[in-house]
């Protein structure tokens, strides 16, 4: 049997093939047929960084190909989940789950609301996302714990603000590299110390998780 997709009425759909081939792959590649969305995720981690780089550094052959590649996680959770007993969706209900998703969250386009500057759009936007995730308790409930401290400071700070409670800022650097300067002034610090950057700032976002959360409770 070839390992090639059957032609078809997909032939001239990208997307079809590609989804065509990692079925094929899964269900003839020994390794892919035991791999788990778990064992999945560094995967993952590793290809969402080869796009920023190629974002940030690579030429438009590299972006293509490495959005190519993040496409391919995609396809192969999709996969995964499809032969799941109880609960399986496949790579139709993905799209079709964040078309919906979208639509909701462009009344402006979709729903004949109206937002003239980028302001407005995220008004409707974050009253939409409200709506979806009403059976939420915390502005903290939905923040992904695996992302990196750096990351994660930033978007704890942002649903912290959210809930009145705020984070002082140091000096304002005059631009983005002086900004990094600064951060890797500070690395340097903790390199020198022995400390663990890293882990001093999970450390603190604890401690303003904790705030936020108790804010949260008085309110």
């Amino acid at each position: 049997m070839s390992s090639q997709p059957e032609p078809g009425t997909s032939a001239d759909d990208p997307l079809r093939i590609a989804a065509d081939t990692m079925h094929a792959v899964r269900e003839r590649c020994v390794w892919s047929q035991q791999i788990t969305h778990r064992d999945l995720v560094p995967y993952l981690i590793e290809e969402s960084h080869e796009v920023i780089d190629a974002v940030e550094t690579g030429t438009r052959d590299d972006l293509r190909e490495e959005l190519g590649d993040l496409l391919w996680q995609v396809l192969f959770h999709s996969a995964i989940a499809a032969q799941d007993p109880d609960d399986p969706f496949d790579i139709d209900d993905v799209a079709l789950t964040l078309t919906e998703k979208m639509v909701r969250r462009h009344p402006h386009v979709f729903a004949g609301e109206v937002a003239e500057t980028p302001e407005q759009v995220l008004v409707h936007w974050n009253a939409a996302k409200a709506a979806e995730k009403r059976t939420r308790r915390s502005v903290l409930d939905g923040v992904p714990r695996g992302m990196p401290a750096l990351a994660l400071a930033q978007k704890v700070a942002g649903r912290a603000a959210g809930a009145g409670v705020t984070v002082e800022p140091a000096p304002a650097p005059a631009s983005e590299a002086e900004l990094g300067d600064a951060l890797l002034a500070l690395v340097a610090t903790a390199r020198a110390e022995g400390w663990d950057a890293e882990r001093a700032l999970r450390e603190r976002l604890r401690v303003l998780e904790d705030d936020v959360r108790a804010a949260e409770a008085a309110s």
